[in-house]
C-alpha cells in the first residue's frame, strides 16, 4: 500500500494528497453509485415486465424507480467524498522555522565481566540497560551518544537526537562482544570528552553519564577527570552493584550458567562498588554521584539533566500544507445520514 505522499501545483498553488492510497475508497463510493443505478433500473425493468405500465402504479404501489438509485448514489458519493477526506488533502503551505533545544549527553556503559554479577537483578548490565532505555524515553530535544568500554572504549553510537536508534546500539552491547576484557574507566571518558568536543554547534552543557560498578583496572582515572574539568564537562556517575560484592557468573555459547569466575589461584573472585572512586570522578567535574541500593538511580539522573541550561541544538525551516480534509469530510457525511434517511420505495394508501 503506497504511503508517499502526492504533491503537484494547480494555478500556482500546491497541493497535495497525504495517504494517497485512500483514493481506492473513492473508486468504491463510484462502483456503489453505479451499482444502486443499475439495480434500480432492473427492478423497474422487471416490473414493467410482468405488469402493463398503467397497471404498476395500482398493482405494485410505492414501486419507485429513481429513489434506489438516489440512495444508492448518496451512499456512493459519501463515500467518496470520506475517500478524499481520508487522503488528506492539502492545499497550500506555510514556513515555520523550527528550533530544538536541548543538552548534549554521553552515556559511558561499563560492559565489563564484572557487569554480568546479580546482585541488582537481572544483573548489573542489564537493569543499567533497562534504566537507560527509561531515561531516552524521557529526554525531549538532549542529543545523545553511547560509549561502550572495558578494556577499551569505543563510540557504540554518536550524538544524535534520533533515541530509537541509541536504544538499538544500547541493545547490542555485550560484555562478549568486547575486544579486551578488565575494566579502563579513564579511557571511556577521554572517548566521551572527544565525542562532544567534536560535535557539530555542541551545546553549552555538556554531560557525562556513567554507568558502572567502579572497579578500575588500568588507572588513568585522574588524568582524564583533570581533562573533563578544564573542557567544562561534567561527570555523572551511577554506581550500580553492591558494596557487599557479588561474585560474577561465567556463562557458556548457549548462555547457560557453569560456575563463577576465579582468580589464578582458584578463588572465586568478588566485585564490589567502588563508591569512592565513582564520588571522586563525580566531585572532580563538578557532578555529583547518584546510587540506588538493588537498582540503577536515572531518576535523579534526569532531573539533574532538566534543570540544565538549554541551548538550540538545531534550527531549520519547515513547510507545512494546510489540511483541507474538513472541506470533503462534512459534506460526506451529510450525504450518508441522507441516504440512510431515504426509504427506497414509498407506500400510499388507496382510496
Amino acid at each position: 500500500m503506497p504511503t508517499d505522499p502526492w504533491r503537484f501545483t494547480i494555478l500556482g498553488y500546491q497541493v497535495g494528497l497525504a495517504r494517497p492510497a485512500f483514493l481506492a475508497l473513492c473508486a468504491a463510493g463510484v462502483l456503489v453509485g453505479t451499482l444502486a443505478l443499475v439495480s434500480a433500473l432492473r427492478r423497474r425493468g422487471r416490473v414493467s415486465a410482468l405488469l402493463n405500465e398503467r397497471l404498476v402504479d395500482k398493482l405494485a404501489p410505492g414501486i419507485s424507480r429513481w429513489r434506489p438509485a438516489v440512495q444508492g448514489g448518496f451512499y456512493g458519493l459519501g463515500l467518496l467524498l470520506f475517500g478524499l477526506a481520508l487522503a488528506q488533502p492539502q492545499c497550500g503551505t506555510k514556513s515555520e522555522l523550527t528550533k530544538r533545544r536541548g543538552i548534549d549527553v554521553v552515556v559511558a556503559l561499563d560492559a565489563s565481566k564484572s557487569m554480568l554479577a546479580r546482585d541488582v537483578q537481572p544483573s548489573r548490565l542489564e537493569r543499567a540497560k533497562l534504566e537507560l532505555t527509561t531515561l531516552l524515553d524521557e529526554l525531549k530535544g538532549d542529543r545523545v551518544g553511547l560509549v561502550a568500554f572495558a578494556g577499551d572504549a569505543f563510540i557504540q553510537s554518536p550524538l544524535t537526537s534520533d533515541y530509537s536508534a541509541v536504544k538499538l546500539f544500547l541493545r547490542a552491547v555485550e560484555p562478549e562482544q568486547m575486544p579486551q576484557g578488565g575494566s579502563n574507566i579513564g579511557d571511556a571518558l577521554m572517548l566521551c570528552k572527544q565525542l562532544l568536543e567534536n560535535a557539530d554547534r555542541g551545546a553549552k552543557e555538556k554531560v557525562v553519564v556513567l554507568l558502572s560498578d567502579g572497579e578500575d583496572l588500568v588507572g588513568e582515572v585522574k588524568e582524564a577527570v583533570a581533562a573533563l574539568k578544564e573542557a567544562n564537562i561534567q561527570v555523572l556517575t551511577v554506581g550500580v552493584g553492591s558494596e557487599q560484592g557479588e561474585p560474577i557468573p561465567v556463562y557458556n555459547r548457549r548462555g547457560e550458567f557453569v560456575d563463577y569466575k576465579k582468580d589464578s589461584s582458584g578463588e572465586t573472585v568478588i566485585t564490589r562498588m567502588d563508591r569512592g572512586g565513582l564520588t571522586t570522578i563525580a566531585e572532580g567535574t563538578g557532578g555529583e554521584f547518584y546510587y540506588q541500593p538493588r537498582g540503577v538511580a536515572m531518576a535523579q539522573v534526569l532531573e539533574r539533566i532538566e534543570k540544565m541550561q538549554k541551548s538550540e541544538l538545531e534550527s531549520r525551516v519547515t513547510v507545512r500544507y494546510d489540511e483541507r480534509f474538513q472541506t470533503f469530510a462534512l459534506p460526506g457525511l451529510a450525504l450518508l445520514v441522507m441516504g440512510m434517511l431515504l426509504l427506497p420505495s414509498s407506500r400510499r394508501r388507496s382510496s
